[in-house]
């Protein structure tokens, strides 16, 4: 019977060493990921972004050539920089737990849930020839809006003349002072 007590205690023994390797190589792969950030720059270079491990936005750099373009164009293409550093972060996750922890079931499940956080951005449209010609306003594409028409204006109503034989007391019709 002792050698079964002894067999059970350091098979427990093995248990609690096996899960503190783990969790020390689950930590290292944390802090790995935690340190570590992305970022993305247009084609043009005007606006460049760094994201963190979380997907927040640590950085945003706006080249002061980028005046001349049209607010609308560059905010838009800060979102799309966001959202391509942003899917790059289950590749960072990726990377990280193949180093440290290793491939299998619960590395396997945190990238995908990683993948459905951060999916990857929609494709870019082909890059069209610069309009060097007029530039289309939301306003110059929409018919112009009518305020709606005021409300009729109602007649007014006619005055009622005193006849003579409307007699008061009140002698409003006559002077104030006599």
């Amino acid at each position: 019977m002792p050698d079964s007590v002894d067999a059970s205690q350091q098979m427990v023994d093995g248990w609690a060493r096996q899960l503190k390797e783990t969790a020390a190589r689950y930590q290292a792969m944390a802090e790995r990921v935690q340190g570590q950030t992305v970022t993305e720059r247009s084609k043009d270079r005007l606006v460049e972004v760094t994201v963190d491990a979380k997907g927040l936005l640590k950085n945003l750099v706006i080249a002061e050539s980028a005046n001349g373009k049209r607010m609308a164009e560059v905010s838009a293409q800060v979102m799309q920089l966001v959202q391509k550093a942003q899917s790059r972060i289950p590749e960072l996750l990726q990377q990280a737990a193949a180093e440290t922890v290793g491939a299998g079931g619960t590395t396997d499940a945190l990238v995908e849930k990683a993948k459905g956080s951060f999916p990857a951005p929609p494709e870019e449209p082909a890059a069209a020839e610069p309009d060097h010609g007029r530039r289309f306003l939301p306003e110059d594409t929409e018919p112009p809006r009518q305020a709606p028409p005021p409300p009729p204006v109602a007649p007014p109503a006619p005055r009622r003349r005193r006849s003579r034989t409307d007699d008061d007391d009140d002698n409003f019709g006559g002077p104030i002072l006599s």
